[in-house]
């Protein structure tokens, strides 16, 4: 329950979800500089999904969406065994400091410990530091062993 005193379900989102995920995908977005575009992310996700792509966990506080976690499947050549990019996380302001972004990081490990994995990865920007205080307090780490390198165009 939370404080509102309204149970919030997490569940992998199916495609009759898809409108309630991609609004807060197009929510989520502007904190990362990219303009909203409700039909651009829609689409995005329906691919997605319609591709076997990515699992998605969608957290509900009734019949409110509020939050969202997106992982895309790779694999680790070393382990030989598949990794989880934990690639967006969002909970919508007003339902944020209720333990959903906890709820939905439990959500994502225990798909991914069903599933072999030998990791899960995750990026952040290093000024959001709520989100690294919540990483830290759910297990995850600094990796300090290998640097990050991107090649963007």
């Amino acid at each position: 329950m939370t404080p509102r005193g309204v149970a919030v379900r997490i569940t992998r989102a199916r495609e009759r979800e898809l409108a309630d995920v991609a609004a807060l995908f197009d929510a989520y977005r502007p904190f990362y500089h990219r303009p909203s575009n409700p039909r651009a992310a829609y689409r995005y996700l329906r691919a997605r999904l319609t591709n076997h792509e990515a699992t998605i966990f969608l957290a509900k506080e009734g019949s409110d969406a509020v939050g969202f976690t997106l992982l895309y499947p790779t694999f680790s050549s070393v382990a030989m065994r598949p990794v989880w990019i934990l690639n967006d996380r969002y909970v919508r302001p007003n339902a944020r400091r209720r333990g959903i972004a906890t709820r939905l990081l439990d959500h994502a490990r225990a798909m991914a410990t069903r599933n072999g994995a030998a990791r899960m990865v995750l990026d952040t920007a290093r000024a959001d530091r709520g989100a690294r205080r919540l990483y830290s307090a759910c297990g995850w780490s600094v990796d300090d062993e290998f640097l990050h390198y991107d090649l963007s165009r």
